[in-house]
């Protein structure tokens, strides 16, 4: 089941700082004094983090802005340091709280906290597992990538659930800064937390194999090299097994003849033709309208003639 989609307005650090609206409310003392009394969200870039109170100054041109540091983030179980100081040098949400006039120029006291609040409030909190939402990845670790899911709420999606075609590093994958979409996995109601996952977005087994014909020569990623095999990646959610050959690496660029496609197995035999390194990340490629679907209720990567199950229930 697909559900239609509706405005987000809580949505990845960085989505509104080009807007027009963010441009007029951040353009002059009297929209920012507008913005403060209707409560709009507003982005800046953050240019410093003041070491003696861990406070954020954001360039407002004409007026300086401050987020104190007990306003920097919403963080119920505690926050860290490093998440404040990190956000130096790119777009941060806030609200503000008043405006001063400081030495002579205005000095605007802003919250980062009060917009998380809010967002919180009427969207993170309202999510269930299954709904699709923008995000915007952050950082990555071994174990994974976390994602900003709106206003700098960061969530974590599993190395796993990053793509079928299984992957060293979540960096084989994404980079800090992309704009993905993502879909919740499931919800902790305990503490809150968010899980999300990716790769129900990058289509079926047969939607991938739909772009691949026996007989023919592509190219592909080197990911893993088995005692019986060599997978290749040919999409994100796709890959094949090619025979042993020497000189081959994980993440190798490759060229492949393709043997045979066996929907029933779900299996790509491949020939090995050539290799090179290193190879480039594979472009994403979503097979959900996520630009009209929001929630999606069950997927089945295997073929229905696979006695191999592959499948994700959301609801």
């Amino acid at each position: 089941m697909e559900r239609q989609k509706h405005e987000n307005l809580y949505l990845p650090e960085g989505s509104l700082i080009d807007t027009e609206a963010n441009t007029l409310y951040t353009a002059s003392l009297r929209m920012l004094d507008r913005a403060m009394r209707q409560g709009r969200i507003l982005e800046a870039v953050a240019t410093v983090c003041d070491c003696t109170d861990m406070s954020l100054h954001v360039d407002l041109g004409f007026a300086r802005g401050i987020i104190p540091k007990e306003e920097a983030q919403y963080s119920p179980g505690g926050g860290k340091d490093i998440a404040v100081i990190t956000r130096v040098g790119k777009p941060v949400c806030f609200k503000v709280l008043k405006i001063q006039d400081t030495r002579g120029k205005p000095t605007a006291i802003l919250s980062r906290r009060a917009a998380q609040e809010e967002c919180t409030e009427r969207f993170i909190q309202k999510l269930a597992p299954g709904d699709i939402i923008p995000s915007a990845v952050t950082h990555l670790d071994p174990f994974g990538a976390f994602v900003d899911i709106g206003c700098g709420i960061v969530s974590l999606i599993c190395v796993d659930c990053i793509s079928v075609s299984r992957i060293f590093h979540p960096s084989d994958r994404l980079y800090a800064g992309q704009k993905i979409m993502s879909v919740v996995k499931s919800i902790d109601r305990e503490t809150g937390r968010i899980y999300m996952t990716l790769r129900e977005l990058l289509g079926t087994w047969e939607e991938n194999a739909a772009a691949f014909s026996p007989c023919s020569t592509v190219s592909g990623i080197v990911r893993s090299i088995e005692d019986y095999g060599i997978f290749v990646e040919l999409t994100p959610n796709l890959a094949g097994l090619a025979e042993l050959r020497d000189n081959v690496s994980p993440g190798d660029a490759c060229s492949v003849y393709i043997k045979n496609i066996i929907p029933e197995r779900m299996k790509i035999k491949l020939v090995l033709i050539d290799s090179h390194a290193p190879a480039k990340k594979m472009p994403l490629q979503y097979y959900v309208d996520t630009a009209q679907i929001q929630h999606m209720s069950y997927w089945r990567y295997s073929p229905k003639e696979c006695s191999k199950v592959i499948e994700t229930y959301f609801d």
